[in-house]
């Protein structure tokens, strides 16, 4: 009789979560909280003057009771009156924060989006789309790839795109499926290719610039290193990709995500049955691209975020919803706009409960306010510590992996520049690695790991909209992230070495 050989299945993304936050917990009875001092900087970026309040690194102090022992606070299981125990760690993640970021704007962000493009595909503009650009580019369509990877690289160097590659995901994972890819590629053209052109960047003002004003670097210097850079890493992000796409053409099953891209396969079956690109379907289409091109306008000439985005986004869901009334696009009444709305909210509600979850990681190490007793700040304060104690080369690539691991506790780039920039900075002095190298350093460590930690909102948004359990994006990614890693320990070395 044979043994049925057991398949190890990789954890859900809500386990793997609540094994962080088990660990957290822990981690909450053995290392003492501790806590900054801060100040406001202030730094000209371009003709404008902006201020960050950061904190002062020699001001570091572990928290003392009345009897001068250190304070463990540990982890209650629960906890009332709005306090964050161990079975609180969902609400409160959900709860925490504003509408600027993580984790209730995001959740917020994510849910509008959804339901704006759960509009927008239900009149069908988008699969009658799709199957007119898969009629006019038989034999070319593997040019998408390099070109749609090179263009969204660039929008994350130029302007910090990243959470906006959730919706262009939910249009072109489809596309790249029924083109004969999977939604892997989808990911790998959209969310991917913003976080390598974000980690590479020489003008990203929500890194870069921040991390270079407080460590009193000139704003947007050592431009043409980090063009280069970009380039490279951009380059290799397209040929890795493409060979990828190519192998899943000749072979869809060697996919990852081969099962769960069924659900795009049976949409665009039954599209085929019925292809008809009508006026109605073109006005929607390019009442989606005027919107976009309304929101990349907005984000460089007006620095629109989270609250403007979602809300431009649902305006561009609501006028495709009356149009599709007005041209009859689907039948659709107006109680099919809501419905649309519902179930596209509906299918980004896992994406965006991840969000809160994984918030509350950091809210059970006491969250990530410099200035708050933490057992966060007392891990920023020892990593610190060890960093300057190594040769040059080797300091400023430790600089690099302890941006990637604090990363995971703090994925907001600018959130993750006050924090930890001004303790890296002068440690730099110390080490005898050039501040710039420092700030290097954080962006290419804060940017990549953006591509694979399941605390990042825009990566678990996107992979939502792909229908990808974070579990099988790992097991996809790996590869991946080796190369970026050895890629960007070879440009610390280069800018180690060149005294950047």
């Amino acid at each position: 009789m044979n043994k049925k050989k057991r398949e190890w299945k990789v954890p859900h993304t809500f386990v793997i979560v609540f094994g962080v936050v088990v660990l957290a917990a822990i981690l909450t009875y053995l290392v003492p909280v501790g806590q900054f001092e801060t100040e406001e900087v202030t730094y000209n970026q371009g003709s404008e003057e902006s201020t960050r309040t950061v904190l002062i690194p020699d001001s570091f102090s572990i928290v003392t009771d009345d009897d001068g022992n250190e304070v463990r606070e540990g982890t209650k299981l629960f906890e009332s009156g709005g306090e964050a125990g161990f079975l609180n760690y969902v609400f409160e993640g959900l709860v925490s924060g504003d509408k600027w970021g993580s984790a209730v704007g995001v959740v917020a962000f994510i849910l509008i989006i959804g339901g704006a493009f759960g509009i927008i595909l239900k009149t069908q503009a988008i699969e009658q789309g799709i199957l007119s650009v898969i009629n006019k580019t038989k034999g070319r369509e593997i040019l998408i790839i390099p070109v749609l990877f090179f263009l969204f690289s660039l929008g994350g160097a130029v302007f910090g795109m990243g959470e906006e590659a959730i919706a262009f995901a939910i249009i072109l994972v489809p596309l790249m499926v029924a083109l004969g890819y999977d939604a892997i590629t989808g990911v790998m053209i959209t969310y991917v290719a913003t976080q390598v052109g974000f980690a590479t960047s020489w003008m990203n003002p929500f890194s870069v610039a921040i991390a270079q004003g407080v460590s009193d670097v000139p704003v947007l210097s050592g431009a043409p290193f980090r063009i280069i850079m970009w380039a490279v890493f951009t380059l290799v992000g397209i040929i890795f990709t493409w060979r990828y796409a190519a192998s899943v053409k000749k072979n869809p099953a060697k996919s990852l995500s081969y099962e769960t891209d069924s659900y795009f396969r049976k949409e665009s079956e039954i599209q085929d049955l019925q292809s008809k690109f009508t006026l109605g379907h073109s006005l929607v289409v390019l009442t989606l691209i005027v919107g976009l091109g309304w929101i990349i306008w907005g984000v460089i000439e007006n620095a629109y975020y989270i609250p403007e985005i979602a809300s431009q986004f649902f305006t561009i869901g609501l006028v495709s919803g009356l149009i599709a009334v007005v041209f009859k696009l689907n039948n659709m009444t107006v109680n099919d706009i809501a419905d649309g709305f519902i179930e596209g909210a509906k299918d980004l509600l896992p994406a965006a409960l991840i969000v809160g979850m994984a918030k509350g990681i950091v809210i059970i190490l006491g969250g990530d306010s410099p200035d708050a007793p933490s057992v966060l700040n007392t891990m920023l304060y020892g990593a610190g510590q060890v960093i300057g104690d190594y040769p040059e080369m080797l300091s400023a690539w430790f600089m690099y992996a302890f941006q990637s691991v604090f990363n995971f506790f703090v994925v907001s780039g600018s959130g993750q520049a006050a924090l930890t920039m001004p303790l890296m900075a002068p440690l730099a002095d110390i080490a005898g690695v050039t501040r710039q190298t420092a700030v290097l350093a954080f962006q290419l460590g804060d940017g990549l790991t953006n591509i694979f930690v399941p605390t990042s909102a825009a990566l678990l948004g996107t992979l939502g909209a792909a229908r990808i359990e974070w579990g099988t994006w790992a097991r996809f990614i790996t590869k991946f992230m080796l190369l970026l890693i050895a890629l960007a320990t070879a440009f610390m070395i280069i800018a180690t070495l060149i005294n950047f």
